[in-house]
């Protein structure tokens, strides 16, 4: 794990994944590149290695969802722990936070969005569930 935290650390990248020793980086905001592998290439997260810099509750549901063996976090929340715990993901981790806030308004949108959500399954639905709902607001 130590490589990709490195990786993690020293490129312009969000997140890194190591499945059968073929490392890809992404580098888009929040968890689009989660959602978009289990969306256009599920078998890369599944059973990979993941460095992600910040990981709340909504990535760590979409980790499960995708079948992540093990996850480096710089950051991760308290909230995101028992998802990974249930699903048997072994984590380390940089910081440990009560809750990803961000430099604007505080509690991050996402943290938000999968709040009521207690499984990783309604952390997708309600993910997508506003994903969808954005995407019908930008069409009007």
């Amino acid at each position: 794990m130590q490589t990709l935290a490195d990786i993690l650390r020293t490129t312009a990248c969000s997140l890194v994944v190591d499945h059968d020793g073929e490392v890809t980086t992404y580098d888009r905001k929040g968890v689009r590149d989660l959602i978009w592998l289990l969306d256009n290439e599920p078998q890369r997260l599944h059973g990979a290695r993941v460095a992600d810099k910040v990981v709340g509750k909504a990535a760590a549901g979409l980790m499960v969802r995708g079948h992540v063996r093990e996850l480096y976090a710089e950051v991760i929340s308290r909230t995101a722990l028992p998802l990974l715990d249930v699903a048997g993901i072994a984590y380390t981790y940089g910081t440990l936070v009560d809750s990803i806030a961000t430099p604007d308004d505080g509690r991050c949108p996402l943290e938000k969005i999968v709040a009521a959500a207690t499984t990783a399954d309604d952390v997708e639905a309600c993910l997508r569930q506003h994903f969808e709902e954005m995407k019908q607001r930008q069409q009007h």
